[in-house]
């Protein structure tokens, strides 16, 4: 089957009923947005796509994969694309979360290209995945940690927060180590997220590697180091 038209309506529908256009223009201002927004925060959003998820069930995955980037491609409004990035994360569609996905993930990052879309799907997407097969995903990761798009290379460096004890610490000292001298204030806060996260479990590994760094830029050594005396 291809695209759920009425999952996309459903969604669309939605978000016009609950439409504040007072919080929309502060919402776009915040975000720095040239796409507009409706003015539905996040909960209200949350409540709709339970709703509209458990109406309209993706019966395969290639439904699940055309309606997500169709919702993506057309939308209108910034939380149309958070709504096809909530499509992404439903638990039903959980067994189809492999490599096989990374296409679209990286049309989202890319296409995206700012931190509230990047980010969701850098750690709760491509994360989750590259954990599950390391073989096939660590190869993509590497080649992102040095494209020349620096929202790959952000999702490199940041992908791996909130694995807590399964880090791959080759691979994040690589995504690290090509981006530690990139002057990109989204680049150098990543690092430092990234840095900082992990040391809530390995802050011995954490307080070595910023050591044995001292090319980090002083933002990220800061952030890395914000949480340890």
């Amino acid at each position: 089957m291809g695209v759920d038209t009425a999952l996309i309506s459903a969604v669309r529908t939605g978000l016009a009923e609950r439409a504040d256009a007072a919080k929309a223009v502060g919402m776009q201002a915040y975000m720095k947005s040239a796409m507009p927004f409706r003015g539905v925060a996040k909960p209200e959003r949350a409540a709709l796509m339970k709703t509209v998820l458990a109406d309209h069930v993706l019966p395969d995955r290639v439904s699940f994969s055309t309606t997500v980037l169709t919702l993506w491609r057309t939308a209108e409004f910034r939380e149309e694309r958070y709504a096809a990035i909530d499509l992404t994360g439903h638990r039903a569609y959980r067994q189809w979360q492999d490599p096989g996905l990374l296409d679209l993930y990286e049309e989202l990052i890319v296409g995206g290209a700012w931190w509230d879309f990047v980010d969701e799907v850098a750690i709760r997407r491509v994360g989750p995945i590259l954990r599950e097969h390391r073989a096939e995903v660590t190869p993509v990761l590497l080649r992102w940690a040095t494209d020349p798009d620096r929202w790959r290379r952000r999702t490199a460096v940041i992908s791996q927060v909130s694995a807590k004890t399964d880090v791959d610490h080759v691979l994040l000292t690589a995504a690290i180590e090509a981006n530690a001298a990139d002057p990109d204030f989204f680049l150098r806060k990543g690092i430092g997220w990234a840095l900082r996260d992990h040391a809530k479990t390995d802050a011995a590994w954490v307080r070595a590697f910023v050591h044995d760094h001292p090319d980090l830029s002083p933002l990220s050594t800061r952030e890395a180091l914000k949480n340890l005396t």
